[in-house]
């Protein structure tokens, strides 16, 4: 099989920066000719291996790290921007799309925002149709939207932050600690003066903070792992604000708001490393074979904790399997989500209705699977379960949720959850898609919509399950 030629023009350009080096200098350290370097870092030749060893030696580069395709999550963003029927007969082929994502990811992600915008203003405007003569109206994402996207397009992994919880890990807890609500209770009251009550009843507050006080109120209906992560969330506020913040400036959100909704983001992604130490968890997923409920008991977290932690193993050099996370509600509306796979989700509109996550509602309580194939022919392990989220006694509402996750299946042997599955025929492989409107398979049965990219045939004469069919 023919290896993939691996192009680096934008991690070179940006490594060279970072170093302050100009093209003379960078290519000097490599040891080849400036003008090779221009070529490289414009993606008309590809990275040899005496490349990627000096890289590797001379800046500290992983390797390993350079053959993700990074790429991917940005490249099917832009390829659902112009599934968009608004670019009729002046859609870039796949060829230029990717080029745009490698050499320009700057200029892509500006034209994914500005098409995000162009939607919001749609559907607005189609569902207030008593303002639709007004003009001139921008919409800009909403400052949720911005965090979940800036997660998104960073793998979500906080480097720094990281590596600070991990440390303050390695100090609190050992692998045999058994009463972490009391060890992270002592060390706040010592280190920050904060003391604990875990006497909230009121359902919809989980956790409350009084500077003027130093008391932290937990709701006691919570689970352990809640009230553990809640405090682990208060050091990172208490410790961290300086860095966070920041993190926060560099963004440049642009809003009080997303800048708010981002510390929140930042110090819960604290609050699961500090739980859930890089590089214990890494080593014992791959020990436990990724057994959610085998994690779960060893790290004291729950299964949602688990499953979203997994989703952001990207440290360079100790990179974990690559996992795909979303959790669902039973609308299909996702609110959660990370691939580092190429599987990416739909930034509009609901999930593929073949999706196992959908039926995991069907059999609360059980981690479902599934074999899929999506279009690009790439092969996936789905699981898929239910998680409950009582607020109260038996009149207050229970939040319920559904969790997926998977890998692409050439990593099956690293879950347990794959052990029945070998050697599965292709046929055992159900089709899914990332959503109605990118997907263009001609024979799906639960398509809810048509895809935008292809011509509709309507035969007066006969009618399928589907009441059109779709031009090859």
């Amino acid at each position: 099989m023919r290896s993939q030629k691996l192009f680096l023009g934008e991690k070179l350009r940006v490594l060279r920066e970072e170093h302050k080096l100009t093209q003379a200098g960078f290519a000097q350290k490599l040891g080849i000719s400036t003008s090779y370097l221009n070529q490289l870092e414009n993606n008309q030749r590809h990275a040899t291996a005496t490349i990627l060893l000096g890289l590797a030696e001379h800046f500290a580069v992983d390797i390993a790290s350079l053959s993700r395709q990074d790429g991917d999550r940005l490249l099917a963003s832009l390829t659902e921007c112009f599934a968009d029927p608004v670019f009729k007969g002046k859609v870039p082929s796949s060829r230029e799309l990717r080029l745009a994502s490698q050499n320009s990811p700057g200029v892509a992600m500006a034209l994914i925002a500005m098409h995000e915008a162009l939607r919001r203003s749609s559907d607005q405007l189609a569902e207030l149709d008593d303002t639709i003569t007004r003009a001139g109206v921008i919409v800009q994402p909403t400052p949720y939207e911005q965090i979940r996207d800036y997660f998104h397009f960073n793998d979500n992994y906080v480097h720094e932050l990281d590596l600070l919880a991990e440390s303050l890990s390695t100090s609190l807890f050992d692998e045999t600690s058994t009463d972490r609500d009391q060890q992270l209770t002592q060390y706040l009251h010592d280190k920050h003066s904060v003391t604990i009550g875990v006497d909230l009843s009121n359902s919809s507050t989980i956790r409350s903070f009084d500077p003027h006080t130093r008391q932290l109120h937990l709701n006691r209906r919570h689970p352990s792992s809640t009230r553990a992560f809640q405090m682990a969330h208060q050091i990172a506020l208490l410790e961290h604000a300086d860095i966070m913040n920041k993190i926060i400036d560099k963004a440049s959100f642009g809003s009080d708001e997303a800048n708010s909704i981002c510390r929140r983001g930042l110090a819960n992604y604290f609050a699961g490393a500090l739980l859930m130490p890089y590089t214990r968890f890494q080593k014992s997923a791959r020990e436990l074979r990724h057994d959610l409920v085998d994690l779960a008991d060893r790290f004291q977290c729950s299964i949602e904790q688990i499953a979203h932690r997994l989703s952001t193993l990207q440290r360079p050099g100790l990179n974990g399997i690559p996992i795909f996370f979303a959790r669902l509600d039973r609308a299909g509306n996702i609110t959660k989500r990370h691939s580092a796979t190429k599987l990416q989700f739909a930034r509009f509109g609901s999930a593929c209705p073949l999706w196992n996550a959908h039926r995991a509602f069907e059999s609360p309580g059980k981690i479902i699977r599934q074999l899929a194939e999506t279009p690009d022919g790439v092969q996936y392990l789905c699981l898929a379960c239910t998680v409950d989220k009582p607020t109260g006694g038996f009149k207050d509402p229970t939040q319920q949720y559904a969790l997926a996750l998977g890998c692409e299946y050439r990593f099956k042997d690293e879950f347990v959850y794959s052990d029945s599955f070998a050697g599965q025929p292709l046929e055992s492989f159900e089709p899914i898609g990332v959503s109605c409107r990118i997907c263009e398979r001609e024979n799906c049965v639960q398509r809810a919509l048509p895809p935008l990219k292809r011509e509709l045939m309507i035969d007066q004469n006969n009618r399928a399950l589907m009441p059109y069919s779709i031009s090859s």
